[in-house]
């Protein structure tokens, strides 16, 4: 991952490459996708708020042939149904912690954390954190069954696509859905708020020890809060991080081709995209559209999640 985001660090780890292609996706899972048909965008930023060094640029254009994307993240009632058809444990269970912001944390949680990363000293690596239980022991989901799963890896992601017939966006896709056929820095157009209405969840305040709310979240949100963009696609920007199929390299933009991009040489890293709840404008701006970042693919947090294509 490059230096400067709002997600835990993690060292890289090995990954495989493409993930398998399904024959097509569950009948309950296709009724909340939105079929995009063969377009040109123009892929990739140059402005001053972007990062040079995650390879945002240069700005090209690309074609994509017609593929599906859900209409929103998955959710926890979404993952659960998974898990009980499958009794799939995933990677955060597995190694029995994850990565739980600090706000979301009991003093004796926090006294009790060993390990706490010095870069990203906010994040802290939190005993039996994981999908259903987000804030470790004693927690649970119950009241956010709309909300989007997290504390799942890019392997968990990409089990879940295995079971529901799907694959995961790869940058490529992921971008133009968000960018919804908008040339701006936003899917809604070139200001954050306009008119200071809220139109995604990100942090506000002053990172990382105040958060104001005055967007309404502190931590995730619905999957279908704020308004769609002009695709009918609910936050594709803020609220959760949303692991895409390839692998995460700054040679993106030079490296792939102009047809259906896809970057498979393995970095030991994937992509994610459209940033989350914790981003904020004096450390992590990676709410953009073009915006693009990376992580080791079995890296698990409160604000890492997915969504699923076709």
């Amino acid at each position: 991952m490059t230096k400067g985001c709002c997600s835990p660090n993690a060292a890289p780890a090995r990954t495989d490459l493409r993930p398998p292609m399904p024959s097509g996706p569950r009948p309950d899972l296709a009724r909340n996708q939105i079929l995009l048909p063969r377009c040109e965008f123009l892929m990739g930023t140059e402005d001053g708020e972007g990062y040079p060094e995650d390879g945002e640029g240069p700005v090209r254009k690309v074609a994509l042939a017609s593929f599906s994307i859900s209409k929103y993240a998955v959710t926890n009632r979404d993952f659960g149904q998974f898990v009980q058809d499958t009794g799939y444990i995933t990677t955060a269970q597995s190694q029995g912690w994850s990565h739980v912001f600090h706000m979301f944390l009991s003093a004796s949680q926090k006294r009790m954390t060993t390990d706490v990363p010095a870069e990203t000293p906010w994040w802290y690596p939190t005993s039996d954190a994981c999908w259903n239980a987000p804030e470790g022991a004693g927690s649970d989901i119950l009241a956010r069954q709309d909300h989007p799963v997290v504390h799942v890896s890019w392997f968990d992601a990409i089990a879940y696509c295995d079971w529901a017939g799907c694959t995961l966006p790869t940058e490529a896709q992921w971008e133009c859905a968000a960018r919804a056929g908008s040339d701006d820095t936003y899917p809604w157009g070139a200001e954050l708020n306009p008119k200071g209405k809220h139109m995604c969840n990100i942090w506000q305040g002053r990172f990382p020890g105040s958060n104001t709310v005055d967007d309404g979240y502190i931590g995730t949100a619905p999957v279908t809060a704020y308004s769609a963009n002009n695709f009918g696609l609910h936050n594709m920007i803020g609220n959760v991080w949303e692991w895409c199929a390839d692998a995460f390299s700054p040679d993106y933009h030079e490296a792939t081709s102009t047809h259906d991009p896809y970057f498979a040489t393995d970095t030991g890293i994937r992509a994610v995209r459209g940033g989350s709840f914790l981003c904020h404008k004096s450390y992590c701006n990676r709410y953009r559209s073009a915006a693009r970042n990376g992580n080791a693919p079995d890296t698990t947090s409160s604000n890492l999640g997915f969504r699923v294509a076709n």
